[in-house]
């Protein structure tokens, strides 16, 4: 077996931050979104200032930033750029979409860095909303941290991708089938079941009626997926707290990319990219037979 060093859930975060290389944005993301710079090759993820916590509108962390705003190395070495003033309280739908462009590679694995990148921009738009959401958010804070800690270890490269994060640990007995143990498996099986509710009650927003009721939809997004691994309790609380949602109207202006047909637009571009993450994610647990991890 393997020398390692697991890091555990109450392990401080280590320093030393090399984020990877993501492909270059389609075309239809880079153009008019922002200013090109010169830079030096395509597909490069920067990071400008040193990282901070999650919240509604703070730094992000594992995100390109430089003087308050997201870079993207773009197709032609261009640098784009998407605003994202310090400290604002706002959430933008754009600064997911630019983290999960960049998670699938060529070979199609799924690039941990800008997975969690793009896992910050939801949670932002989660505490944006308030409480509602909390005990989701506050769990996928914990679990993203959780993982950092795993890319800040000694063991880094091989958390580089969510591939070979899988073939690691199983290789060195570090993910247990039968009784719960802490594992990097483990740990992103949460974020990745959390994610398919997310995706779905989001499509659920980008097609449903100026009318349609947003309670509606997430609960019965909820309940076709993340309830079924949470306990009564906690599937009782959302329940309650989901018929105060606001109407699809105001979720959609929450995403701050212009007015409610903008933000559908800006979903219809978004979600295939974190279908495709989703999907080779799943495929790749149900391979290995993870799915069900305790």
């Amino acid at each position: 077996m393997a020398s390692h060093h697991v890091p555990s859930e109450r392990q401080p975060m280590a320093s030393g931050y090399q984020p990877p290389q993501p492909p270059p944005p389609t075309s239809r993301l880079a153009i008019g979104q922002g200013n090109a710079l010169p830079g030096k090759e395509d597909g490069e993820w920067l990071e400008r200032e040193p990282r901070a916590s999650i919240g509604c509108g703070g730094k992000g962390r594992g995100s390109s930033r430089e003087g308050g705003s997201n870079w993207l190395r773009g197709a032609g070495g261009s640098l784009w750029r998407f605003n994202m003033a310090e400290g604002a309280e706002t959430f933008s739908l754009r600064e997911v979409l630019v983290a999960f462009t960049a998670c699938v590679s060529e070979q199609r694995e799924v690039r941990v860095d800008p997975y969690l990148a793009g896992w910050k921009g939801l949670v932002r738009f989660l505490n944006c909303l308030g409480t509602i959401f909390s005990f989701i958010s506050k769990d996928a804070v914990t679990k993203i941290e959780i993982i950092e800690n795993y890319r800040n270890s000694d063991q880094r490269e091989n958390y580089l991708t969510v591939q070979s994060m899988v073939e690691y640990e199983l290789a060195n007995g570090l993910v247990d089938l039968q009784k719960r143990s802490d594992s990097g498996c483990r740990t992103l099986l949460r974020l990745h079941r959390a994610l398919h509710w997310l995706q779905m009650f989001l499509e659920g927003l980008r097609t449903g009626k100026d009318n349609s009721k947003t309670s509606v939809i997430c609960s019965e997004t909820y309940n076709a997926s993340l309830a079924n691994y949470h306990p009564w309790i906690i599937r009782k609380a959302a329940g309650v707290a989901f018929c105060a949602l606001p109407t699809r109207n105001t979720f959609l202006e929450t995403m701050n990319v212009g007015t409610a047909e903008e933000a559908v637009a800006m979903l219809g571009d978004a979600l295939p990219y974190i279908c495709e993450v989703y999907k080779i994610t799943e495929e790749l647990y149900a391979q290995h037979k993870l799915l069900d991890l305790p």
